[in-house]
């Protein structure tokens, strides 16, 4: 059995109080003082142990970061002099779609590179929009040996970013008889890049492909910041290149792996130009994700490109039209036109926009993805809180924009990779699925809700005609 892939996470406490879910406050006046048990002191989370902060402030009320709601404290205080709250500041976070138990969800995994887990479980709704109408399928989930993080089995979770060659060829002599690429390989379906609006300075930069660099992935970055770095990190960088940035770039295109073109007219010259300097670097086609992308996947499928990168909104919805549709959906139909075309066991799709989860991932791959492109989850992992204050020109709460310990930032996004990582091997695990490979396009593997919807409630009650959802979530 090949050695198992492995991230090294290592708890990263925050430099800033991070926004709590739940405050607790204590009536002190009618403490007995006497409790040589004192919950606060049995918590078997250590949350007030760990609420460093709290303690030598003596602040109230008591913002809890990584309490999972056991109700444990207020349940066996003797006095009965606990009660929880909502954090007000904590309803401000993110907006519609980043809500908040996400932002707070990606803290704790970038804190602890853990699962996150909850003791009061799921009180959300049953199905939503997108990735939140689509469910996997568990149906593995009762075989024993399906322990992908702690058990026997082998799970796979690379993918490739090079084009492949199929069907094969062979000579007489059984030798082979086609000239296959340069295989380029990660050893999981997510690549970083940091979202252009926001403020990030060089220390988050470097965060990134310091994490990148650990995890044996890659990051997609501008070509004017890649000279800095090509020295220490050229193979984890994707330079992200225009056409006219391309001349004077020879230095630059030999030296990394892989590099990221726009969709442009006249694409073929540009594809020669790169040939002619670096013969085996994956060439990236980037382009919006809206209605014309299908049509636009098919003709670039069909020159010798190795990958497809499609951005939508942070919102996950596509860039066009008066009522985009959702990522879902989209992915869904660039994936079945290459299918249809017979293309799409040559070429990669890659995708991102609205990648909020662990499961939007995992899902996206089902509907047809290769890979996901990570970008604000990145941002959380260094404590962003998505307040867009950047936007407004308001200096940053969390000081991205400035120099912090690079190192420190690095693990974060280690640990948020790790625990996303951890997650897609569950999942699998539970579906029986060994090779993350096997996933793509298997939407047998999944379940959605207007599918199960109609073939319910449609022979009672007719269609039904959905609206439109809003752009922007």
């Amino acid at each position: 059995m090949p050695e198992k892939y492995h991230i090294p996470i290592k708890t990263a406490a925050p430099r800033f109080h991070p926004v709590g879910k739940y405050a607790v406050i204590e009536f002190r006046e009618d403490c007995a003082g006497s409790c040589r048990a004192c919950v606060k002191k049995t918590c078997v989370y250590h949350i007030f142990k760990d609420n460093v902060l709290h303690m030598a402030a003596m602040r109230e009320p008591e913002y809890l970061y990584t309490c999972q709601s056991c109700f444990r404290c207020i349940q066996e205080c003797t006095r009965g002099i606990f009660s929880r709250v909502i954090n007000p500041d904590y309803r401000e976070l993110g907006d519609r779609y980043w809500r908040a138990e996400n932002i707070h969800s990606l803290w704790y995994q970038a804190h602890t590179g853990k699962i996150p887990v909850s003791g009061a479980g799921y009180r959300g709704p049953f199905a939503g929009e997108g990735f939140d109408g689509m469910w996997t399928d568990m149906s593995e989930i009762v075989r024993p040996t399906r322990d992908g993080i702690h058990g026997r089995e082998y799970i796979n979770t690379s993918i490739e970013i090079s084009r492949r060659i199929t069907p094969l060829a062979f000579d007489a002599e059984r030798r082979l008889a086609v000239k296959t690429p340069t295989l380029l390989e990660i050893p999981l379906p997510m690549v970083l890049r940091l979202p252009p609006n926001f403020a990030a300075g060089p220390s988050a930069r470097l965060s990134v492909i310091k994490a990148a660099a650990a995890c044996g992935t890659l990051m997609m970055l501008e070509g004017r910041e890649c000279s800095s770095y090509l020295k220490d990190y050229a193979d984890q960088i994707i330079p992200c290149l225009t056409k006219k940035s391309l001349s004077g770039q020879h230095d630059l295109i030999a030296s990394v792996r892989a590099l990221e073109i726009p969709f442009a007219p006249e694409l073929d010259e540009t594809l020669d130009g790169i040939r002619a300097v670096n013969p085996d670097a994956a060439v990236i086609v980037g382009m919006p994700l809206d209605d014309e992308a299908p049509d636009r996947a098919s003709a670039v499928a069909a020159m010798e490109v190795d990958a497809l990168y499609f951005f939508a909104d942070d919102h996950g919805r596509g860039l066009g039209g008066d009522s985009a549709a959702c990522l879902r959906d989209l992915i869904r139909a660039v994936h079945l036109r290459l299918v249809d075309d017979r293309r799409r066991q040559h070429i990669n799709l890659l995708f991102s926009g609205g990648i909020a989860m662990a499961e939007h991932m995992a899902k996206a791959i089902i509907c047809g993805a290769d890979g996901v492109v990570l970008g604000i989850p990145l941002l959380l992992a260094l404590e962003c809180r998505l307040c867009f204050d950047c936007r407004a020109g308001r200096p940053c709460p969390v000081a991205l924009d400035e120099t912090f310990d690079a190192q420190w930032g690095a693990q974060r996004i280690i640990n948020l990779l790790g625990a996303w990582h951890s997650q897609l091997i569950e999942v699998m695990g539970a579906m029986g699925i060994r090779d993350v490979r096997r996933l793509r396009g298997e939407i047998g593997r999944s379940m959605w809700f207007d599918d199960l919807e109609k073939e319910h409630f449609s022979p009672v009650f007719g269609e039904k005609k959905r609206p439109q959802a809003a752009n922007g979530g």
